[in-house]
């Protein structure tokens, strides 16, 4: 009987054990798709990079996929920073009603201006409805973009090709590292 406990307890150990490392694996990938995507935005736009070092915080999302039929959602992962350190990661979903068709992959960056505006984030009292207007990065595209409500937002295009007029919002959840 103790043989079998103690065999019962190794194996949860290794399956605990294991389960940290796919996390720490999924992690580190999102890490790198992130610096990546830092790293895409300032070379489509070198203006951009004022915005990465002066921002208070910001949060990458790397992967956003998007698709809808009339009802269509969007969703991806990212990392925040805060004063330019990793302090943790966010999920972006995305619900939209309307015309549209197709389906798209992209990126997004959200600066915050203050400390008060990524607490906000951080505490998940941030959504943006339809009024809350993302800028293409595009070059020079950050030149006279201005914070709205403690927050500025780029996209990046990535693939696919999705028609759409749609209204929705986005939402996020924020939680630190493990």
């Amino acid at each position: 009987m103790k043989k079998a406990i103690y065999i019962c307890v190794a194996m949860f150990f290794f399956a605990a054990i294991s389960a940290s490392a796919q996390t720490t694996k999924k992690d580190k990938r999102l890490v790198e798709d992130a610096a990546e995507a830092k790293e895409d935005f300032i070379e489509t736009d070198g203006l951009m990079s004022d915005l990465f070092s002066s921002a208070y915080g910001y949060v990458i999302f790397p992967n956003v996929g998007k698709g809808g039929i009339g009802i269509g959602g969007a969703a991806g992962k990212g990392i925040v920073y805060e004063q330019g350190s990793m302090i943790g990661k966010a999920q972006l979903t995305q619900v939209s009603i309307g015309f549209q068709f197709g389906g798209q992959a992209y990126r997004e960056v959200i600066f915050f201006e203050s400390k008060a505006d990524l607490d906000r984030f951080k505490e998940d009292k941030v959504e943006f409805s339809a009024q809350a207007s993302a800028v293409a990065a595009t070059k020079g595209a950050s030149a006279n973009v201005k914070y709205a409500n403690g927050v500025m937002i780029f996209t990046q295009q990535k693939g696919g090709l999705m028609y759409e007029a749609s209204v929705g919002g986005q939402k996020f959840d924020f939680s630190q590292f493990d």
